[in-house]
């Protein structure tokens, strides 16, 4: 429990002002019409004045102290020649905020306490405290389970960590997979290879390797194998060994495909389930795989799941309040029941 005098001084209304001395980053950090600073005032219920390369920030102590440390951190991301997209502010938000005033802060040592993903392309940061949570898992874990609504960064941070693994040697291959299940509609005959017909449903992991690998060494890898798309089906009888094999929209396996695949692990291998529980796509009364998983390996030495909410959706702020609609919509709809 805080105490009553701590509480008043966080509480207490206070100015800073803070001065960046690259004029151009600082115009940056600001945001084309200020709209870094306009997100920050929105969600951290701080005022914040822009005059040249100076910021001043008014409310209460506790949260003048988080947008300090916001702004601070993010002029230090784009000194060392990092973008910065409104994702990254609303991410150093969460970090601030979660952090609230437990740790020290150094803005020259980077973002903080959170976890990140060193790339050759660029680093990948957490930008939630679930998404920390996701990164140190898959850092320690030989079989991880990421749960949760659209949105989360759940298949982009387990690619990340597929291609950090494979561009540092610690697997000689990526595998990636997924149930070829359509959503909701049937889309019929699909011509060409395996690769072409698999393709359509694999877009959004090839979406991040390209995003987080540069397309020639993508396209050799996919070439040479060193980078496998497949379908979940493919995977019976095989055993896949110094590689890292990610499941993607895992919810639309069935329980005995789950089984399947999570049997094909082999040595110096590492596996990423990801999947959104609510948006199953198997026929009426076929049970998720996924769900069943998580429920028989909880507790399980060398497993781990992370379950993330609305609160960690990291795309547009409207996906957020989208997905809380629902969720309240499915809450709603069970207490009837």
């Amino acid at each position: 429990m805080i105490p009553p005098a701590a509480a008043s001084e966080e509480t207490a209304t206070t100015q800073i002002v803070l001065a960046f001395e690259d004029n151009k980053l600082a115009s940056v950090l600001f945001g084309q019409y200020g709209q870094n600073l306009a997100l920050i005032e929105r969600r951290l219920g701080v005022v914040a004045e822009q005059r040249g390369n100076h910021v001043t920030v008014g409310g209460s102590r506790g949260a003048c102290e988080q947008a300090r440390r916001v702004l601070e951190g993010l002029y230090e991301q784009i000194k060392r020649g990092g973008e910065l997209s409104s994702g990254d502010v609303e991410g150093a938000i969460r970090q601030a905020i979660a952090q609230g005033s437990l740790f020290d802060f150094d803005p020259a040592s980077g973002r903080g306490a959170f976890e990140e993903i060193n790339l050759r392309k660029r680093p990948v940061r957490a930008r939630t405290a679930a998404q920390d949570a996701y990164i140190r898992a898959l850092k320690r874990h030989s079989l991880v389970f990421g749960t949760g609504p659209a949105g989360t960064g759940k298949t982009w941070l387990a690619v990340a960590q597929a291609v950090q693994m494979f561009e540092r040697k610690e697997v000689d291959r990526i595998i990636l997979s997924r149930p070829a299940v359509e959503a909701g509609e049937k889309i019929g005959f699909l011509p060409g290879d395996m690769r072409d017909k698999v393709d359509p449903y694999l877009r959004p992991i090839y979406d991040a390797l390209y995003d987080l690998m540069d397309a020639r060494i993508v396209e050799r890898a996919l070439e040479g194998g060193e980078i496998e798309i497949a379908p979940l089906a493919f995977m019976r009888g095989r055993t896949l060994s110094n590689a890292c094999v990610i499941l993607d929209e895992a919810q639309n396996s069935t329980t005995m495909q789950m089984k399947m695949f999570l049997t094909r692990l082999g040595e110096n291998s590492r596996m990423i389930v990801t999947g959104d529980p609510s948006q199953v796509d198997l026929p009426n009364g076929q049970p998720s795989g996924l769900a069943e998983a998580v429920r028989l390996l909880d507790g399980v030495e060398g497993v781990a799941h992370v379950a993330f909410t609305a609160q960690d959706v990291v795309r547009h702020a409207l996906v957020q309040r989208i997905v809380e609609a629902y969720d309240r919509d499915a809450a709603a709809r069970g207490s009837k029941k």
